[in-house]
């Protein structure tokens, strides 16, 4: 993951628009699959339809531990692997798999399971907010960030900035999707680490945003932990 320099300005808020009170701000659901996996269709097919939903933000990254059965996965990133592997130390865990769903970077579920998923994503959609996250795209090319705590943290928080390719089409000519047309949505083709913030006090900051690629900021426990807010870039 690249860092890119972030421009933090620790002033108070007066306030924080209507879009970032407690309990709106979307669930994060994170998608490691791969197209040499024959278990990820149904996954891909499913975080299609969250894609779909304003009340999730759905990411698909594409890890590359499948590429030696004889596919190598076009939209595959060892950053992404890295990535699950990190999940899986913050949880003691000892192995990764696809399709692995991370919903809030709090709970995973394994496999295509809807029912599972949308209790997970119920849940944390009805928990109390713990911060308030407003972005803004300014001309020029600069996003603006403002956050507010809403309650106690546990600091660092990583500050976010994660582009993606809302559509992909995949013919697969080999592995075990051989013969298969996927489409994938929300491909993430970015994820940089901008800065930390304490969670104390109310955080303002500015970063460069250039070229066509929708965004999200995502405001993340360091090490992996719960994802307090994020917010798509308009």
């Amino acid at each position: 993951m690249r860092a890119l320099g972030l421009i933090l300005f620790p002033v108070l808020l007066a306030f924080l628009p209507m879009s970032a009170r407690a309990g709106e701000s979307p669930v994060v659901v994170e998608l490691f699959t791969s197209q040499g996996c024959s278990s990820c269709p149904p996954a891909d097919a499913l975080l299609e339809e969250l894609a779909a939903r304003p009340d999730v933000i759905a990411l698909a990254l594409h890890v590359d531990y499948w590429d030696y059965i004889g596919w190598k996965d076009t939209l595959g990133s060892p950053e992404h692997t890295r990535r699950q592997q990190g999940y899986a130390l913050a949880a003691h865990e000892r192995m990764i798999y696809t399709p692995q769903f991370i919903v809030g970077g709090r709970v995973p579920v394994g496999g295509a399971h809807p029912d599972e998923l949308e209790g997970q994503i119920t849940e944390q959609a009805n928990a109390d907010a713990q911060i308030a996250l407003s972005v803004s795209l300014l001309e020029g090319g600069r996003l603006t960030i403002s956050a507010e705590p809403l309650a106690r943290l546990t600091g660092p928080i990583q500050i976010e900035l994660v582009r993606y390719l809302p559509q992909a089409v995949v013919d697969i000519t080999r592995g075990e999707n051989k013969g298969r047309r996927i489409t994938y949505a929300n491909v993430v083709t970015s994820w940089q680490t901008l800065g930390t913030w304490s969670g104390r006090g109310a955080l303002s900051a500015e970063a460069p945003y250039t070229g066509d690629e929708p965004g999200v900021i995502i405001l993340q426990g360091a090490s992996f932990g719960p994802i307090y807010a994020a917010a798509r870039i308009n």
